[in-house]
């Protein structure tokens, strides 16, 4: 029986928040790839090596939305480090046979925003507000 997507990623974010290698290894295939704003198409070893150890940092995360297309799952959650800062990140996980094999990474923004409402942050001058 094939494990249910949603189920996968619920266990993969889970296992990141709880710092389980071991179950994280359980959902994550031999041939998986992560993709980033900062990684491209990275192995699974390189993943254990460079992003694994960031699980250190999470304490929890909140799903926003959860949304199967085939076997694709579309998350978008809230994220929380143990230092208590909150961040937004959406993630598009592809699921086959009970495994996860491929990852997007789209980073998101800092909760509480960082820009004022309709305003935005000039890339020209990080920490500055425009309004």
């Amino acid at each position: 029986m094939m494990a249910d997507p949603i189920v996968v990623a619920r266990r993969s974010y889970r296992a990141y928040a709880d710092n389980d290698r071991a179950a994280i290894e359980a959902v994550i295939g031999d041939d998986f790839y992560f993709t980033s704003p900062l990684d491209n198409r990275i192995d699974r070893r390189t993943y254990f090596e460079r992003c694994w150890p960031n699980s250190e940092m999470i304490s929890d995360f909140r799903f926003i939305r959860l949304v199967q297309h085939e076997d694709q799952v579309f998350v978008t959650y809230e994220g929380k480090t143990n230092a208590g800062r909150r961040f937004r990140n959406t993630e598009i996980l592809t699921v086959r046979d009970g495994k996860i094999i491929e990852a997007e990474v789209y980073f998101g923004w800092s909760i509480p925003h960082e820009a004022q409402v309709g305003g935005f942050i000039d890339p020209s001058k990080p920490g500055e507000s425009v309004s």
